[in-house]
């Protein structure tokens, strides 16, 4: 007795490890599947920044930077791929290892099946049955033998369902082994496309590359210069804290300068966009990230480096920013050549949003997670509509990618 249920908890446990294994790879597939959908879509994006650009002047410098931000997320795209392909390789092996033990299964159970038919129809008569029963020593004899009877009819019918449902499984995997092998075979042709359109873009760049290493002493001019308005804009900000924090504080019978003395409403508001962390939206409905956070070496002119309190992103004309969490706008400001800028509080969090054409909110306002902020501006040097997101709690500041889903 103790053997059995020790069987039957092996078999449990056998069964919960192979379906929670299951679940794993099933939610793997999904996740490989939605990331290199969102990778075709940024591609689509870049592309479609590129093209659109082309048709304005801009400096070759962009171009190539545009250009090295696409062959990154092609890249990218072709590394998703071989995983999800990878990936099918082992669940077409686990389904063929598993097919050919049903087929083994299947096949024992119909032979015993057949045997027990065969025992059946020798023994078939109704006559046969009545002379078993009536041939009985006592009435407990007669009652067990009708009772094995009954058993025996109920473990025939079992078997026969028994292969009814090994059969449906078996071609169930089958046909699941027919779509992963369509599908694996889909993914290696859409990588070799994609392999080819990365040569294409990597020769392109190397005749760019060839171009600004002409005059490369002028192109790292051009970047130092854009790297002194990135700082003057970060400076700027880092007042503008300042002074909200002071003004915040001064109400509230502080003199501190570089943290926020919140209310326990406020204190309420910025626990929840902490628990947010890496699940907040993006700022745009669709684009690019086309300067990091933080201090990046040049894609193409090595001697420079660029330096960003924020991230810069890349997306369509007449795009709006819209907030990422829900929050009460403190500031609008007109930035020196930057355009408008909106800075949002969540408690001692800050989000802010910067080069925008025109303002869709009020100071003091009340806004809504997904609300629009405003329009976003077009740069002028290179053509693109572009948005310096920028996050601080209290006066320090965050990178944005690990706050936005996906960045």
């Amino acid at each position: 007795m103790k053997i059995k249920v020790l069987l039957r908890h092996v078999f449990f446990a056998g069964f919960l490890l192979s379906s929670l294994h299951g679940f794993s790879q099933e939610n793997k597939r999904e996740e490989l599947e939605q990331r290199r959908l969102d990778l075709q879509q940024e591609i689509k994006r870049i592309n479609s920044l590129r093209t659109s650009n082309l048709k304005k002047e801009k400096s070759i410098l962009t171009e190539v930077e545009d250009l090295d931000q696409q062959i990154r997320s092609t890249e990218k795209l072709i590394r998703v791929t071989n995983q999800q392909a990878n990936l099918l390789t082992r669940e077409i092996n686990t389904n063929q290892n598993r097919i050919g033990t049903l087929r083994k299964e299947l096949e024992q159970l119909k032979q015993d099946y057949s045997k027990m038919i065969r025992k059946s129809y020798k023994s078939k008569s109704q006559q046969s049955r009545i002379m078993f029963l009536l041939s009985s020593e006592n009435f407990l004899q007669a009652y067990k033998r009708l009772q094995y009877m009954k058993q025996y009819a109920n473990y025939r019918h079992q078997q026969g369902e028994e292969i009814q449902l090994r059969t449906e499984e078996l071609q169930k995997l089958n046909q699941s082994l027919a779509e992963q092998k369509k599908t694996k075979d889909r993914l290696i042709v859409e990588n070799r496309k994609t392999r080819a359109l990365l040569e294409e873009s990597r020769k392109e760049q190397q005749s760019l590359i060839a171009e600004v290493r002409k005059k490369e002493g002028q192109f790292a001019s051009q970047l130092k210069k854009k790297q002194q308005e990135i700082n003057a804009i970060d400076r700027e900000i880092e007042r503008i804290i300042e002074e909200a924090i002071a003004a915040n504080n001064k109400a509230e019978g502080s003199t501190s300068r570089s943290v926020f003395k919140l209310t326990p409403e406020a204190k309420a508001l910025a626990a929840d966009f902490e628990k947010n962390k890496g699940k907040l939206p993006w700022p745009v409905r669709t684009g690019t990230v086309v300067l990091r956070f933080g201090t990046q070496p040049h894609p193409i002119v090595k001697t420079a480096t660029m330096n960003s309190n924020g991230v810069r992103i890349a997306t369509d004309p007449n795009s709006k920013a819209r907030a990422v969490f829900g929050g009460t706008v403190s500031e609008i400001i007109a930035v020196k050549g930057s355009s408008l800028m909106v800075m949002v509080r969540h408690g001692d969090y800050i989000t802010i949003y910067n080069h925008l054409d025109s303002v869709d909110v009020r100071k003091g306002q009340q806004v809504a997670l997904g609300q629009d902020i405003g329009s976003i501006a077009i740069n002028k040097t290179d053509g693109r509509t572009t948005l310096y997101f920028v996050m601080y709690k209290n006066n320090q500041k965050l990178n944005p990618e690990e706050w936005i889903y996906q960045m």
